[in-house]
This record gives structure tokens, C-alpha cells and sequence, in this order.
């Protein structure tokens, strides 16, 4: 058996192309996750044929530890916001440090480096195309998406969202010339 971390798999439908994929290969996978394949090696160029299905289909191969480290946080971040978790909600650096078994102010150093961004303004990017979503979905009101996004009341959001936007979210939801980046995207 064989275990690989893949960048940029973020979602079900990820997983679901991925399996696919592999099965059309000939490859049996054993388990997968976001962000994670285990597989049965069967013949030498299985490498080879795994790089062209992740790079045909938009994923990449993580060789390196800080490359796997930065990817789960951004599993665990983009898993909060698309599940409704509230695990975040009372302190993000514990949260991650038990997730991830790490230090926080190792992981923040390493991620602002990598990725020349904080963990924190990744998550609130990370929100905002959430809220975005929820919007274009027209399901819940701004207090609603605020709570569902686990905001301390609905004005932390609507000024989250006008600083990263330029607009506030009664405009974005006129505007219905939606500009949202899929959540594996943003950064």
C-alpha cells in the first residue's frame, strides 16, 4: 500500500473524480479522504500514471512536509466552512494545533511563509466566499449566513465582507454578476 497527499482536493466531487480516475487506471484504492489517497501498488509505472490522472484533473502531487502541512490546514479550514463546524468557533490556533498535532506558532509561520498570507486572513477569505455562496443561494438572510458562518453577530460579517469585497452584501446581492472563486482556489 501506498499513501499520497494531493493539493486542491477539497470537496466530495474531488474525491469522486479521483476515484474514477484511478479505477479507470486499473488502480485499487484502498481508502480516500480529502486530501488523501491510500492505494494498492501493482506495477511499476503506477507513479507515472497517478501524476498524469492528478495533473489531468487539476490536483497535485504534495511531496514535500511543509507542502503536506500547509494542505491540511487548508483542508481542515475549507472542512469547517463547507460542514457548518463550529470546532473553530473559541479558538482557531487550538483547534488546529490539536488537528494537526503542531505547534500553532510553528504552523502560522510556516503557512504566512509558504503562502505569503496568515492563516487568519485565509479563513476569513475563506468565509467570505462562503457568505458569497450562501447569498447567491438566496436560502438564508445576512443574520442567518452569519450565524451559519459562526460570525459573533451579523455586523462582524457585513464589514468582513465590505473590507474584502468593496461592497457591502445588500450590493453584492443586487449585483447578481456573482464573482466567486471555488473555496480550493482562493490563496
Amino acid at each position: 500500500m501506498k499513501k499520497l497527499l494531493i493539493k486542491n482536493m477539497v470537496c466530495d466531487r474531488c474525491k469522486t473524480i479521483l476515484a474514477q480516475e484511478f479505477s479507470k487506471a486499473g488502480i485499487a484504492i484502498v481508502s480516500i479522504k480529502l486530501g488523501e489517497i491510500v492505494y494498492e501498488e501493482n506495477v511499476d509505472n503506477d507513479d507515472e500514471i497517478i501524476e498524469g490522472i492528478l495533473k489531468n484533473n487539476g490536483f497535485e502531487l504534495v511531496k514535500d512536509t511543509s507542502d503536506m502541512i500547509i494542505e491540511n490546514i487548508r483542508i481542515e479550514l475549507i472542512n469547517t466552512i463547507k460542514n457548518g463546524e463550529n470546532d473553530i468557533a473559541g479558538n482557531m490556533s487550538t483547534f488546529l494545533s490539536e488537528k494537526l498535532n503542531k505547534d500553532y506558532s510553528i504552523l502560522s509561520k510556516m503557512f504566512s511563509k509558504r503562502k505569503g498570507v496568515t492563516i487568519e486572513k485565509y479563513y476569513i477569505d475563506l468565509k467570505i466566499e462562503r457568505a458569497k455562496e450562501l447569498i447567491q443561494m438566496n436560502e438564508l438572510n445576512f443574520s442567518e449566513i452569519g450565524y451559519a458562518l459562526n460570525y459573533r453577530n451579523s455586523s462582524h460579517l457585513a464589514s468582513q465582507f465590505k473590507s474584502v469585497t468593496g461592497m457591502s452584501m445588500g450590493e453584492y446581492k443586487k449585483l447578481q454578476q456573482w464573482d466567486r472563486k471555488p473555496l480550493d482556489k482562493i490563496m
